[in-house]
């Protein structure tokens, strides 16, 4: 079974909103949700690929690899 349950964790413990949907010892996965942000990400520009990238006039058109499906 899985099942989430919102809380939130201060002084070193996990404090549920709720009560737990489980009765017996059981495994968890905890995920931490933090609003700080990897300061690696690189910005993105707009239109940065202009030019740099193409469509052939056939590209709607069928492939012969499955003609015999058609």
């Amino acid at each position: 079974m899985l099942a989430t349950v919102k809380g939130y964790y201060e002084k070193g413990k996990i404090i549920l909103n709720e009560k737990a949907p489980v009765l017996s010892k059981t495994d968890v996965i905890v995920t931490f949700l933090t609003e700080d942000k990897p300061d690696n990400i690189l910005k993105r520009t707009p239109g940065a690929f202009k030019g740099k990238i193409s469509i052939s006039d056939d590209f709607d058109e069928p492939l012969d690899d499955f003609k015999e499906y058609m």
